[in-house]
């Protein structure tokens, strides 16, 4: 077998640099499904079985190297599970979450909160692998670098692109040395996704920072309009063109003197959604919202599903006293601001015009930061609801398809 049937030549590159050359730092970095953890996945075995070569010269029974990642849930899934699945590699691990690997003590530790340096303070490391490193904080990453003291000590990192302000591409990849290698991989870097594939993904990206991070791995700031992809003529219709709708929820964002709005959204057995209904307004207490949500019930269905803001958590346990199907929204911000853009690129979300007043005012003054690469929080009470209708749907979904798995099929 040669090696160009294992690796893409983007992965080749990446293995030249690294084995024959010296390095302190090796960061990988650039669109998502492009094959860089897939190298450094690899790249971590080579590295703890030269770790365990030196320790054997060094007369060191149990060197330990260092596994990070945001949690130990996006270790075992990006890193644990693909080693499994490619080498039936299974590690048994001790009561700490740690376990040994070729001779060698691999020591978890996580990346998402300054707590997550408790596991490797005060310890000596022969290296570091540290995945999603973008999504890390900077005094954890920092305290890793340190603790890689050992003889010949080397740290693998991978990241998706955030900010262009953001610290690592500004200390570490726009400064590149003879002892920080970067790497930076397209979606087409890797060929052995089908063009198929690569073009759904490239036909469902949205425009703008979306296309520009998760296609071309850019580290680009976001701007202008978030939702660049809606189109007045295409994605408005009028309440009579609606086709049978075979499913209904809802998205609730509070307000009080800011916008309090809730939507209703409608959805065909192919899965094509239509905001049929908003209510938007200020100044009104709960009361008023429950005679909504009892409204739409009365049209709908009593358990159409209410995905609520959960920063008015006395709202939530209102509604719910009042039998309605309330629960808190899934209020991840880009990751339901992507969902309902993707909607929109392919044309599986359409707004009823005349049903609609403030999302008409909103659509095009929703805008991003561009620093912070998130929306600015305004003109954004009804593409919230919208959102958290959208998302959490999405969300439960994915749940409920994962449990009839288990059932079905014992996995």
């Amino acid at each position: 077998m040669a090696i160009a049937d294992v690796y893409s030549s983007k992965q080749i590159e990446v293995l030249r640099e690294t084995i024959k050359k010296d390095w302190f730092i090796n960061l990988l970095h650039g669109a998502k499904r492009s094959g860089k953890t897939k190298i450094n996945n690899d790249l971590f075995l080579f590295e703890l079985r030269r770790v365990r070569k030196i320790a054997d010269d060094e007369g060191i029974k149990e060197p330990m190297y260092i596994l990070a990642g945001v949690s130990s849930s996006t270790i075992q899934k990006n890193i644990l599970q693909e080693l499994y699945n490619m080498y039936s590699i299974e590690p048994k691990f001790d009561k700490h979450g740690n376990f040994k690997l070729f001779g060698v003590k691999v020591v978890q530790a996580y990346t998402g909160n300054i707590g997550g340096v408790g596991a490797i303070r005060a310890m000596t490391a022969h290296g570091a692998y540290i995945n999603e490193t973008s999504l890390a904080r900077q005094e954890v990453f920092g305290e890793i670098v340190s603790r890689c003291s050992g003889t010949g000590a080397r740290i693998l990192a991978d990241t998706n692109p955030d900010n262009p302000e953001h610290w690592l591409k500004k200390e570490y990849i726009d400064n590149p040395t003879n002892k920080i290698k970067n790497f930076h991989f397209v979606l087409d870097d890797n060929t052995f996704l089908s063009n198929e594939y690569r073009e759904n993904i490239k036909a469902t990206t949205p425009s703008g920072m979306f296309w520009d991070r998760d296609i071309l791995g850019l580290w680009v700031s976001a701007e202008g309009v978030v939702y660049q992809d809606f189109d007045a003529n295409k994605h408005y219709i009028d309440s009579d063109s609606l086709p049978p709708l075979s499913k209904f929820y809802c998205g609730v964002d509070w307000g009080y003197e800011h916008w309090g709005s809730i939507v209703v959204i409608g959805e065909t057995e192919e899965g094509t959604s239509y905001l049929i209904e908003e209510h938007a307004t200020q100044f009104q207490e709960i009361d008023y919202w429950v005679d909504i949500a009892k409204g739409i019930q009365e049209r709908y269905g009593s358990r159409v599903s209410f995905y609520c803001d959960s920063a008015r958590p006395e709202h939530v346990a209102r509604f719910k006293r009042e039998n309605i199907n309330a629960m808190n929204a899934d209020k991840a911000r880009l990751s339901g601001v992507e969902s309902v853009a993707k909607r929109i690129k392919v044309n599986k979300l359409f707004i009823c015009r005349d049903r609609v007043k403030k999302f008409r005012d909103e659509i095009y003054q929703y805008v991003w930061d561009e620093k912070k690469g998130e929306p600015i929080k305004e003109f954004d009470d009804v593409l919230d609801a919208l959102r958290y209708a959208i998302y959490t749907d999405e969300v439960r979904k994915g749940k409920r398809a994962i449990i009839t798995n288990k059932v079905q099929f014992g996995f």
